[in-house]
């Protein structure tokens, strides 16, 4: 029967796959695979991951970085790779069980890190558990196949040594906006109008307009902001967030054409006294005479003028006249009247205050026609300030033109006079239209 000795020297150099390496550093040679949670690179079971590593019934012993294929006869001896190795023939015939023990050859001695069992098997000592380590504080200590190696805690890197911080906002974009580092970690933070995602390390948008509602009338959400509006009638205060009245009046004097009261996002128009409004910023005279909202008596009669109204007699004839017809008195008889009018027509007209001059206002014209009369107009009275021109325009008719602007409210009355002079009958009479002007408050 043949006899396979097999020496297996394990190096202080083949644990030093621990040793200190780049953070990046995730790549390992052939038979190690790299351990995040160690940062470093560990052996791979082979015997363990494939199930017919050795072939025609030989035994797979596992060690660092490899395998061996063994008959199952074989005899295995450990040293530290300081001292010779050693047969005997009081050797009993071993049963390895991989990557948990080695069987240590009679009398000898187990290597470093090994130490004898009951059963004569040379086992692995943990000096992790055991206290037999030299890991410092801040270290964490790894048991491995007749060594152990010290680590650094997860967020430090080691640096001869000692363990410092490994700065992960330094080494990758971790974070989608800002990272900060910590001792032995980093958190995200966002820019303003976002928040951290459920990862932790993406930003999403915050929608302000449903979470706070910052703004006072409408909110638009933006992409890391938003905007507000405000309601018609409103517009932003300084804070960009909240609304202020806008006061419509103070525009212009001709929003309203009387006046302007401004309200909480808006404005109204008002109107004098005898006025209302029309399309919601013109004043429309109230006609008080067609809706009965007056104080006339039976023998009065009601005149509206602009802005208002006024009572006058319905008979305004005074002795010696009579009166003939609507608005017209004459004189029963020349006798009575010797020196007057024989007739006078009362007459009334309404006019807005501060009309624009000159304007043709109103026209006296003889009623009767005759080839051999010749006809004189004149202002008789009421012209005392000069305000009034009377025009002729025709043999029988004549204009009369304010000359002067009117301010109300006023009332003049003013007598125009129509002088008729027959030629062949060597015949004069004069007769008088008295004209009532009532000037409105207002230029409306």
């Amino acid at each position: 029967m043949w006899t396979f000795s097999l020496i297996m020297t394990a190096l202080a150099c083949v644990l030093s796959q621990d040793a200190e390496e780049s953070v990046s550093y995730t790549r390992c040679t052939e038979g190690y695979e790299y351990d995040p949670f160690k940062e470093g690179c560990t052996d791979v079971d082979e015997c363990v991951l494939v199930s017919d590593a050795c072939k025609a019934g030989m035994k797979c012993i596992n060690h660092y970085g490899g395998y061996l294929c063994l008959p199952q006869n074989a005899q295995i001896f450990i040293n530290n790779g300081n001292e010779p190795s050693q047969a005997s023939d009081s050797v009993p015939q071993t049963h390895t069980e991989t990557n948990h023990r080695s069987a240590a050859a009679g009398g000898s001695q187990c290597s470093a890190g090994f130490t004898r069992d009951q059963h004569n098997y040379c086992q692995d000592v943990d000096e992790c558990s055991q206290g037999l380590h030299t890991c410092a504080s801040d270290q964490i200590c790894y048991n491995s196949r007749g060594s152990y190696s010290c680590q650094c805690q997860p967020g430090y890197q080691r640096h001869g040594d000692q363990c410092v911080d490994r700065n992960e906002c330094l080494l990758s974009h971790y974070c989608m906006h800002r990272c900060v580092n910590t001792a032995g970690s980093y958190y995200c933070e966002c820019n303003d109008g976002y928040q951290l995602a459920s990862n932790n390390h993406s930003c999403v948008d915050v929608n302000e307009c449903e979470v706070s509602q910052p703004c006072q009338h409408q909110c638009f959400n933006l992409l890391g902001s938003f905007i507000c509006q405000c309601d018609t009638g409103y517009e932003l205060g300084p804070d960009a967030v909240s609304c202020v009245d806008i006061d419509e009046c103070s525009f212009s004097s001709y929003m309203c054409q009387y006046a302007c009261v401004n309200s909480e996002g808006g404005y109204s128009c008002t109107c004098p006294d005898g006025y209302q409004i029309h399309r919601t910023r013109m004043c429309q005279d109230i006609n008080e005479c067609e809706t009965a909202n007056h104080e006339c008596r039976e023998d009065e009669m009601c005149w509206n003028y602009y802005g208002g109204h006024r009572c006058y007699p319905r008979n305004p004839c005074l002795e010696p006249y009579v009166r003939t017809s609507e608005n017209r008195c004459s004189c029963p008889s020349a006798a009575a009247c010797r020196g007057l009018p024989q007739s006078i027509v009362y007459k009334y007209m309404n006019m807005h205050s501060e009309r624009s001059v000159p304007a043709d206002i109103f026209q006296i014209q003889a009623t009767n026609i005759f080839s051999s009369a010749h006809y004189t107009f004149r202002i008789k009275d009421g012209n005392d300030r000069g305000q009034f021109f009377l025009r002729r325009f025709s043999s029988a008719g004549a204009m009369l033109v304010l000359t002067q602007s009117l301010e109300g409210p006023q009332e003049l009355i003013v007598d125009l006079e129509m002088i008729t002079q027959h030629s062949l009958m060597n015949y004069r009479s004069s007769s008088l239209l008295r004209l009532t002007i009532i000037v409105g408050p207002f230029p409306f």
